[in-house]
């Protein structure tokens, strides 16, 4: 058993407890926010989703008592586009708390970033202030996945359809996902390889699809190779969570386009 298949496992199990117990907030007070497929598609420097992320199964602890609401402001005042938070707590000790506080704290995108198998996951994540879901396309079927994507686009919210390899992909492009994520760490092994995007960004020939590549991007050299390959967006997570000085790590991440690679 693979550690995505021990999530998905107790996904399974909180899915039916917050079938039991969730009861749904109040969301007329969420401000609406543009769609990142629009910003990004326009942006003349790389887009940054930036993350925060308390601890990992592959990783360990890697920073349990950040400030979710501070280190959102401080990602803000910094330049990123998005934010990106982890809300799995039995892996990676986050949570929807984190979520709100977050919201509360910033005007920007908000990614919810968790193992989605269910439309109430997809409800609470909105209600509390997410503008945009993960679907893990190694965790669903095509059927469930297109039945999870539809919901989440029928309730205004931007869906990042995240691949591994060719095959996950082929499945995204049949979906007609308009924001697809190359992650370059294989759930398998949690191996990281840039080569992970330049190779499967070559094969998406729509120019209309946003690309973002994630895991593994840490420098300025990274961030050439992610837009040589095509992609206009970059999540970065322990990168940033264990930075001691994000003004620098900022400022090597989010440069200019130079000669955008023509898909």
């Amino acid at each position: 058993m693979t550690i995505l298949d021990e999530i998905i496992a107790e996904k399974v199990k909180e899915v039916q407890v917050l079938k039991e117990t969730y009861v749904s907030e109040n969301q007329d007070r969420l401000e609406k926010v543009d769609s990142i497929f629009d910003s990004f598609q326009k942006s003349k420097t790389m887009n940054i989703i930036a993350e925060i992320k308390r601890a990992s199964p592959s990783k360990g602890d890697i920073h349990l008592h950040v400030n979710p609401a501070e280190q959102a402001k401080r990602y803000a005042e910094l330049g990123a586009n998005a934010i990106s938070v982890l809300t799995d707590e039995t892996f990676f000790k986050g949570s929807m708390d984190d979520l709100k506080e977050v919201r509360a704290a910033v005007s920007l995108p908000i990614l919810c970033k968790d193992f989605i198998i269910d439309e109430i996951q997809i409800d609470r994540a909105k209600a509390f202030g997410a503008n945009i879901i993960l679907l893990i396309v190694a965790a669903l079927s095509k059927h469930r996945m297109k039945q999870l994507y539809n919901y989440a686009t029928s309730l205004g919210l931007d869906v990042l359809v995240e691949v591994h390899d060719e095959i996950e992909l082929e499945a995204a492009i049949e979906l007609n996902a308009k924001i697809i994520g190359i992650n370059n760490r294989n759930l398998k092994t949690f191996k990281v390889d840039l080569t992970t995007t330049e190779r499967l960004a070559k094969l998406v020939v729509d120019k209309n699809i946003l690309l973002i590549g994630e895991s593994g991007i840490k420098e300025e050299k990274d961030v050439e190779r992610m837009e040589q390959a095509g992609v206009k967006g970059i999540l970065v997570g322990e990168t940033l969570m264990r930075s001691t000085d994000l003004a620098a790590i900022f400022n090597q991440l989010k440069t200019p386009f130079k000669s955008m690679v023509k898909r």
